[in-house]
């Protein structure tokens, strides 16, 4: 896979020889970077329309379903100058990610780590400041609680793409329309979605948006400013 990187090969993180790739992959990008085997890590961003529903903070960890929408929570800090990481999904879809505005070059990738996904994802959270990964066995209460505790001491946020318990929201795509199409021609030019997000017991805010939108990314839609819906659970 171009652009993006491989930790050693896929499969394993060896930490210290990912951190010397990130310094010279840092240098070749222009970022000044951190100190000895650290690097420096930008505030959370969002996209733009995923900001009024769903703002990502370092130490916390969110529960997404649907692919696309991972990607685009992914694309806000990637675009702001983090490094992100993405475990245990080989169907990653760089091109999909690119559009969305995620920095391949900021990408490091563990396709297939089989039952390490866990330890990976681990060992990710120490040099990326968003990990992106899709658990392959159930997470237990306790696991997710020491992976919170590292989140917090890193400073990195977590993004699952399936359960994840002491997830502090939940966000999915819901109601997807197409726009482009005439009658019998045309081409699908974007796809208009309810982004609904869930915060424990409280009732779930939505937002509507263009996804994707005339540049690739998730805009508000074009009736007027992005309105939060409170509806009944």
């Amino acid at each position: 896979m171009p652009n993006v990187v491989l930790a050693d090969g896929g499969n394993r993180v060896d930490l210290d020889q990912l951190r010397e790739r990130m310094r010279r992959m840092e240098g070749g990008l222009g970022s000044a970077g951190g100190g000895a085997g650290e690097f420096a890590r930008p505030e959370l961003e969002s996209l733009p329309g995923l900001a009024q529903v769903l703002r990502l903070r370092a130490g916390g960890s969110y529960q997404v379903e649907g692919h696309s929408l991972a990607l685009a929570l992914m694309a806000g800090p990637s675009r702001g100058g983090a490094w992100c990481a993405v475990v245990g999904v080989p169907d990653f879809g760089a091109e999909a990610a690119a559009e969305l505005g995620v920095v391949l070059e900021r990408t490091i990738l563990v396709p297939d780590p089989g039952p390490s996904w866990l330890e990976a994802t681990a060992a990710l959270v120490d040099v990326a400041s968003l990990v992106l990964v899709r658990p392959s066995d159930r997470v237990a209460e306790a696991v997710a609680a020491k992976m919170s505790a590292r989140l917090r001491k890193r400073g990195a946020a977590l993004v699952s793409l399936g359960p994840w318990p002491r997830a502090e929201a939940t966000a999915r795509l819901v109601t997807p329309r197409w726009a482009g199409l005439g009658r019998g021609e045309g081409h699908l030019r974007s796809r208009e979605v309810v982004v609904e997000v869930r915060r424990g017991a409280a009732p779930p805010r939505r937002t509507t948006l263009l996804f994707p939108g005339p540049d690739g990314t998730p805009v508000a839609t074009t009736s007027g400013p992005v309105v939060l819906r409170e509806v009944a659970v």
